[in-house]
């Protein structure tokens, strides 16, 4: 051989035989399997590190019959907390040494998100996690022939094994109960779209939690998740001074703020507002934004131990308690003044 050739790059077998183990071993350790003894695993680490070997993600595939890839479907929407889950998801799962394959669904729909669960099964991938907007969706995937593991992030009074989320009742509730703390007696809620679940929750617990205090609870106007349509709403709202607010996410709570200004509404000087999600900007506003919490990142973590437990450890699927979410006072919202 030429001494200008390149040496040929190391393979399975090789790493096999300098470990002195079967090329069975080798792959599962590669591809972190139980059942090899740490002795042995550490044989092959090193033996792959003298030879530089680094094993082809097609190779591995074919192997395992697994491409370490996940599929997630996303709304394609630009709303904070879809978005913040699916790339604090995306984080955890390359901490986990996966890819992830993303597909975003223009309408949230059954139908839509069916086709696109069924479009990334075509492509093999080991899992498919849903971030769903419309709980009907996950029905309808559920009632495929499924031969992969499936997460979704769905909120709901219904539990499933499947399912992980923060708890957006109890939220709003924690949310209704400090503006009624604060002595306000006329608590309105500016809700979010009809067909999004996470809405759903957070007018529910808004409604038990004024029911429980036998509190006026007037119909609410619907928002789609956008300062501007906050805006709208505020321009028309049933709000005079005295009252407060629960505003189902901190967007809307941004435009609503600003048309009560414009009608010599002071917050919260005059209506004590609470928002929801603590998005970035809630604690630069002026005054700040007092709103409840979500801890996305402590979720797409959540997400990802289900995926591992069902794709590397065999176990079934357990039913989770929803994760809290955290009401962080700011300075939004004040105590009533008596009258």
């Amino acid at each position: 051989m030429a001494k200008d050739q390149p040496a040929r790059a190391a393979n399975i077998f090789d790493v096999a035989r300098l470990a002195g183990v079967s090329h069975q071993t080798v792959s599962r350790v590669i591809n972190g399997m139980p059942n090899v003894r740490p002795a042995t695993k550490e044989r092959v680490e090193k033996a792959m590190k003298q030879l530089r070997y680094s094993p082809s993600p097609a190779a591995r595939a074919l192997v395992t019959r697994r491409t370490r890839t996940i599929g997630l479907v996303t709304p394609a929407v630009a709303d904070f907390g879809p978005t913040s889950i699916a790339m604090h998801f995306a984080i955890a799962a390359r901490g986990a040494r996966y890819s992830v394959d993303a597909a975003q669904t223009a309408d949230a729909g059954a139908a839509t998100v069916r086709t696109t669960v069924e479009g990334l099964l075509r492509q093999r991938v080991d899992a498919v996690v849903l971030i769903l907007t419309d709980s009907s969706a996950l029905e309808a995937v559920q009632a495929l022939d499924l031969t992969v593991p499936l997460v979704a992030v769905a909120a709901g009074a219904r539990r499933s094994p499947q399912v992980v989320c923060i708890d957006q009742y109890r939220g709003a509730r924690a949310a209704v109960r400090h503006l009624a703390e604060l002595g306000h007696e006329r608590i309105l809620h500016v809700a979010g779209p009809a067909h999004a679940s996470d809405a759903t929750e957070r007018e529910r617990g808004w409604r038990d939690e004024l029911a429980e205090r036998r509190l006026e609870v007037a119909e609410p106007p619907r928002g789609d998740w956008s300062a501007r349509s906050g805006y709208e709403v505020g321009e028309r709202l049933d709000v005079a001074a005295g009252d407060a607010v629960f505003v189902a996410n901190d967007q809307m709570a941004i435009g609503l703020m600003s048309a009560l200004r414009h009608r010599g509404l002071e917050v919260p000087r005059d209506v004590s507002l609470v928002g929801f999600d603590d998005i970035p900007e809630a604690a630069y506003l002026y005054p700040p934004l007092t709103t409840v919490r979500q801890d996305f990142a402590a979720l797409g973590t959540m997400m990802m131990q289900k995926v591992l437990v069902a794709l590397e450890e065999g176990g079934e699927p357990t039913v989770d308690t929803p994760m809290p979410a955290q009401l962080v006072e700011r300075e939004s919202a004040a105590r009533a003044a008596s009258h």
